[in-house]
């Protein structure tokens, strides 16, 4: 999958804030007491949130949501696409042809930067009003990625649930609750019984705030 199929696979706008928020949430639960993979910033800018992915080994992506659309980027060190392919870097021809121009900024923003240049390999983007996803007018070979078919698997997967149970066992070693994943990607109140589920050794009260922070709803008794 590269860019072209992400586009068609993405959900839409509303639904994609809320699957990055509980990714989030789950992260931050799952991994402790690791720094979590997956994180979110509400009002990242003054009413535009972000979504971050960082895996600690040079690929990222990153989903900005501005009222004027959402943009998103992914950056995979070792795609084809990589702007380090060349001794100065550049962008995969027509990477952010097309780009509009309320979002356009984005791609310069000192946090989407590495030694002042936008590292990405991905790039799409939704215009509020728009009647879908879109990207550049890229080109791939037979065989060639930008990293697309990986980045951004727990934001597409059709089950969500195991998406992400099949990345966190994987990645931290170590069996995770179904159940209580689904509840948490499906926005069901946070409950001490879930997140006893997800790490029974947390601090519930610590986790009910970082949720609330996020916009999840807590269930307190």
């Amino acid at each position: 999958m590269t860019v072209h199929e992400l586009v068609a696979a993405l959900p839409g706008p509303d639904e994609l804030r809320a699957r990055c928020r509980a990714l989030a949430l789950l992260d931050s639960i799952v991994s402790a007491p690791y720094d979590p993979d997956h994180m979110f910033a509400v009002d990242w800018r003054p009413g535009v949130d972000l979504a971050h992915m960082e895996n600690g080994s040079g690929d990222q992506y990153a989903v900005v949501f501005d009222p004027a659309g959402v943009f998103l980027y992914g950056f995979d060190h070792e795609s084809d696409a990589t702007p380090w392919r060349e001794a100065d870097r550049a962008h995969w021809p027509g990477l952010l042809d097309g780009l509009p121009a309320p979002l356009a900024h984005y791609a310069q923003v000192p946090e989407f930067q590495f030694d002042g240049f936008f590292d990405a390999t991905v790039c799409a983007w939704h215009e509020t009003g728009s009647a879908g996803w879109q990207c550049g007018p890229v080109e791939f070979a037979d065989g060639e990625t930008d990293g697309a078919n990986w980045l951004f698997e727990l934001l597409t997967a059709a089950d969500g649930t195991r998406a992400f149970v099949g990345f966190a066992e994987d990645y931290y070693e170590r069996p995770v609750d179904r159940e209580a994943v689904e509840s948490v990607l499906t926005g069901a109140p946070l409950d001490r019984r879930t997140v006893a589920a997800l790490a029974p050794d947390a601090d519930f009260d610590a986790i009910a705030a970082r949720a609330r922070a996020l916009g999840h709803p807590v269930q307190d008794a």
